[in-house]
């Protein structure tokens, strides 16, 4: 991005509009590999939200049903835990996506 930016500021015979317009279309590609993994991050992290919220919500059905709280501390504790430990294994695939997407913005 920034040799192409630099090399649109070396054309003596183009404008400041077309200098402007032309490190714009440079930096096409780099917002577009930001929005790209700001996507895939906050996917990631909505997936784990939901099963963290679906976690409090045994608990509290738990409560309700008249389970002791230490009991149902360690039941969240463990939902919990699975949620992220199932979400670590994800990690890698959705790295492979975002890479594989990244070199085909790049091209």
């Amino acid at each position: 991005m920034f040799r192409c930016s630099a090399s649109c500021c070396e054309d003596s015979q183009a404008s400041m509009q077309q200098v402007h317009q032309c490190i714009e279309r440079c930096h096409v590609p780099l917002a577009q590999a930001q929005a790209l993994v700001t996507n895939e991050l906050e996917k990631f992290q909505d997936r784990l939200a939901r099963c963290t919220m679906h976690c409090n919500d045994k608990a509290k059905d738990s409560i309700d049903a008249g389970s002791k709280e230490l009991q149902v501390k360690r039941q969240l504790d463990s939902c919990v835990t699975k949620c992220v430990d199932d979400h670590m294994h994800l990690i890698p695939t959705m790295t492979k996506k975002m890479k594989e997407s990244l070199i085909s913005i790049g091209k």
